[in-house]
């Protein structure tokens, strides 16, 4: 509840003047016309939520700077090539060895397709392996429109083959397709799961038939909101849009604007016991939930907005997605679910309504008792818990340099058979695996022979040869072109690494001014610039946090200790993870940007656990001193702030129904770390230290230099005061 002076303290209920007609119908008229506010804006918005995909890109090239060397090879790649197509690579075999039938289903089924909307107009013939156990050709897909619709066609196609012929289609077109169909579920079985599953929390919490669908209502109308106005950027060009943020934009809305309702409905239901006037009720807690709640919206908003320094357009496009959801989710939860329980009052909990009773302790229900034993247990033995508490965290982020995150294959972003995977395994079995997806190294005329010599030298590189124009070089401003075939899948950490050999030998030959492009290199681009990124966003979030957390605590020593909490929390998060990962679930590394997503979001989620609970501390503090203050705040916060680590746990968790490693690794170490956060350092850690430390906590605020006699002559009579009185005066 917000502190207030005795000065500023509002009435007693009973000295109030009698509310005249217009001041009722106010009371009703005002939530209703935001109410009718929220419908029109929903209306208007909601529908963009299922038009994201069609203005989402999960192309892998769309997201690099312009400043990578991939992008200005490509670039210049275009005068060599139509640089409008990319290739579907169809492989067949048949263990048993090829027939002239199988030969013969290939061209058949796929000439109709040749010229056509989606496809170039030439198709390679097929292409018999040495062992004559499989064929490839190559397929032209326009890059222009919805290349998952054309690649859709051409498996349409081969969807009948001759018994014992297997067909797969694979190559970058393959893998675009198979993209775009693992994040269909966005739409649909994402927010289907999220929503059953916080709905099912809820009613556990509430114990009640009304309050959860308001608050799932509020989690939508915030969704629609963000989702309009990230519609609304996208198309005009000023975001780019792919399918893990909008999985992340989802997941995040539900789970803030219901972590927001959660300590909106808590503190609400707890005035209705010692305000019988119900909109008064809920101006006091309106009034005592807007300051921790604008400051935990702000922190994940500026910890968001720190992925702005990304060089990578994918990440850089996070934070702002990211960032309108929370804004999204702070006024439906601060406008919306307060005129619903306006109009709603006492009747929103039934049938548990909150009986109005000044003279009751608010802590006398069942959930606040099981709080105030855990107090009163960490208040008892304070070093022992810390410690304690302490050593298992540690213990638990001693394994985090085992956390593998220099890369993964593009094949491996995928959780589960598809078929660009199964295809790339079959042509890695018969063929050069880089067939069809070609490294291109763009040079100076005058330096072609020593480039060529030097890239056919490199070990990883089957063949090379120089693009031609008729009998010799084509010739495009003095430049040059070779493509070099890779012995491994373009789409492997092989083949990246033979991309960086490549750069080590063309790179100093001395006029060449080379430039290596290509999948494999765009891949190698992307997975150095995240790194790169997650080197330099990691320390600026740490920084921007620590500092709202000053001017929130108005202290240094208790931002510093609840950052290194949070960071510790988040380093044993990494090391479950990584026994986790290398072991039972057998992934084959991470992504450089998985630990950066997670890093954002568990420290400015998880220090918003702490933040629920001190700003609650700091105002009983300041008339019960630190060692009380601690133990109302945590019993009176305890309840609320665990029902939201687990909605916020559950709604991150439901991101691995998506089969895509990326998003699973993600939604388990967030919402493992949230769960650390919420059950152990919010509940054991921050408040053992908090208590051993005393008022030194707050130090060099006011509330540090309160002089002892005076802590001394208030405990003893607040001790003894029920939570109701002091919830007047405040």
């Amino acid at each position: 509840m917000a502190a207030t002076t005795p000065e500023t303290a509002p009435e007693p209920d009973d000295q109030r003047p009698i509310p005249t007609p217009g001041r009722r119908r106010m009371r009703w008229l005002i939530p209703a016309l935001v109410l009718l506010s929220w419908l029109v804006i929903a209306g208007l918005t909601g529908p963009y939520a299922g038009k994201l995909s069609s203005v989402s890109t999960n192309d892998s090239s769309a997201f690099l700077p312009a400043s990578a060397e991939s992008t200005r090879a490509d670039e210049l790649r275009a005068e060599f090539e139509d640089t409008g197509f990319f290739p579907a690579i169809v492989v067949a075999e048949r263990e048993s060895g090829l027939t002239a039938a199988d030969r013969a289903f290939l061209e058949r089924a796929t000439a109709p397709l040749a010229d056509t909307a989606g496809f170039g107009p030439a198709f390679s013939p097929p292409i018999p392996s040495r062992d004559a156990q499989a064929l490839q050709m190559f397929v032209p897909v326009a890059t222009e429109g919805e290349p998952a619709d054309a690649v859709e066609l051409l498996r349409a196609a081969l969807a009948d083959p001759p018994d014992g012929l297997t067909v797969k289609v694979t190559g970058p077109a393959g893998q675009v397709a198979d993209l775009g169909e693992a994040f269909k579920g966005i739409d649909g079985l994402l927010l289907l799961v999220a929503g059953l599953v916080v709905l099912l929390i809820l009613f556990v919490v509430y114990r009640s038939p009304i309050l959860p669908f308001v608050v799932i209502i509020s989690a939508v109308f915030a969704l629609a909101l963000a989702s309009g106005a990230v519609y609304f950027l996208t198309k005009q060009g000023w975001l780019d849009l792919n399918g893990q943020s909008q999985g992340i934009l989802f997941i995040l809305v539900f789970g803030a604007a219901t972590d927001y309702a959660l300590l909106l409905v808590s503190r609400f239901r707890e005035e209705l016991v010692v305000v019988e006037d119900t909109s008064a009720a809920l101006r006091r807690a309106w009034s005592g939930t807007i300051e921790p709640v604008a400051a935990s919206a702000g922190t994940v908003i500026a910890g968001v907005l720190c992925l702005l320094l990304s060089d990578l357009n994918s990440n850089r496009s996070l934070g702002p997605v990211a960032a309108i959801g929370i804004v999204g989710s702070f006024l439906a939860s601060m406008t919306f679910l307060p005129a619903v329980l306006a109009l709603l009052g006492r009747s929103a909990f039934w049938p548990l309504r909150p009986v109005y009773a000044p003279d009751t302790d608010v802590e006398s229900g069942a959930t606040h008792r099981f709080w105030r034993r855990i107090a009163d247990r960490i208040a008892g033995a304070p070093r022992a818990i810390w410690a304690g508490t302490l050593i298992v965290l540690v213990v638990g982020a001693a394994f985090a340099p085992m956390f593998r995150s220099d890369g993964i294959a593009s094949t491996d972003f995928f959780l589960g058979s598809v078929d660009s995977v199964a295809g790339a395994q079959i042509q890695a079995r018969h063929f050069d695996a880089g067939s069809g997806s070609p490294t291109w190294v763009i040079a100076d005329e005058g330096s072609i022979d020593a480039v060529l010599d030097a890239v056919r030298s490199v070990d990883g590189v089957a063949s090379a040869t120089v693009v031609t124009d008729g009998p010799g070089p084509m010739v495009r401003d003095g430049r040059v072109a070779v493509t070099a075939t890779l012995t491994d899948n373009a789409e492997s950490l092989s083949a990246q690494n033979t991309v960086e050999r490549i750069r080590a030998v063309v790179h100093p030959i001395a006029g060449a001014d080379a430039l290596v492009g290509g999948t494999s290199a765009i891949d190698l681009d992307t997975r150095t610039t995240a790194t790169r990124d997650r080197n330099l966003i990691i320390p600026v979030v740490l920084v921007i946090v620590l500092a709202i957390l000053i001017l929130l605590l108005r202290s240094l020593l208790a931002p510093v200790l609840l950052l290194a909490t949070t960071v510790l929390s988040f380093a044993a998060t990494l090391g479950v993870a990584a026994l986790l990962f290398n072991g039972p679930f057998g992934f084959p590394g991470a992504d450089p940007v998985v630990p950066l997503f997670a890093f954002v979001f568990l420290v400015a989620l998880g220090i918003d656990y702490n933040i629920f609970l001190m700003t609650r501390v700091r105002e009983e503090a300041r008339r019960h001193g630190t060692r009380l203050g601690m133990i109302r705040g945590l019993t009176t916060t305890g309840g609320v702030i665990t029902s939201a680590g687990v909605v916020l746990a559950a709604t991150f968790a439901a991101l691995a129904v998506l089969p895509l490693l990326f998003l699973a690794q993600v939604a388990f170490l967030v919402s493992f770390g949230v769960l650390v956060d919420a059950l152990i350092v919010r509940t054991l850690l921050v408040p053992a230290l908090t208590l051993d430390i005393g008022d030194r906590i707050w130090w060099p605020g006011q509330l540090t230099r309160r002089r002892n006699d005076e802590r001394k002559s208030t405990v003893g009579q607040d001790l003894q005061r029920p939570t109701s009185s002091i919830t007047d005066e405040s």
